[in-house]
């Protein structure tokens, strides 16, 4: 089982990578939350891999953080998830503010992540309640501060109509260059989507 990977990132795409080790390129699918932390094509990666095994097939999936990593395999424990769910929930939603989700029971926060119904919600809270809590004392997470702030924008950047997942993504990329002013991170990240 292939458990980390190191190499050259050959190919970059939303869904998955193609990572050159040693002359052998690896597939591997990747949350965006993971793709948009990832350098360009030609820099060298490190990703924490889960390896699926199938009848007929053998996936690797890649994280870039070790919380995330934890999170998918703490998703894929839960009935009727399998590793595409579990990536794609890992996508629609930050892993801190998954595992706030899942602490908190907050069903409507999982709902708005493409592809979970309130059935699959209910089921998630319920099934990782304890395992979260678990994994949350041991889970090196933003900073409170840091984190309230994220929160903020993105929230300031919904009411204004834009979908969840972009703002999120734009207020993370601009908070990755330095800028922790509520202010001038709305204002960058409304530059960012409107672009």
């Amino acid at each position: 089982m292939i458990g980390w990977l190191c190499g050259r990132l050959v190919r970059k795409a939303p869904d998955a990578l193609i990572v050159d080790a040693h002359g052998v390129g690896y597939r591997v699918f990747v949350s965006l939350n993971t793709f948009y932390a990832l350098p360009g094509e030609g820099a060298q990666v490190e990703l924490e891999i889960h390896t699926h095994l199938r009848e007929n097939a053998l996936e690797l999936f890649g994280f870039a953080d070790p919380v995330e990593k934890a999170l998918f395999t703490s998703l894929l424990a839960v009935s009727g998830i399998g590793p595409r769910m579990a990536l794609n929930i890992l996508s629609g939603i930050p892993p801190v503010d998954l595992l706030d989700a899942l602490r908190a029971g907050d069903v409507a926060r999982l709902v708005a992540v493409p592809g979970v119904g309130k059935k699959t919600a209910e089921r998630l809270v319920v099934e990782l309640h304890d395992r979260v809590r678990s994994l949350g004392d041991t889970a090196p997470l933003q900073a409170g501060s840091r984190n309230g702030l994220e929160t903020e924008a993105t929230s300031a950047l919904v009411n204004l109509g834009y979908r969840q997942p972009q703002a999120e993504r734009a207020v993370r990329d601009v908070m990755r260059q330095g800028a922790n002013d509520l202010g001038a991170v709305i204002r960058e990240a409304l530059q960012r989507l409107s672009a």
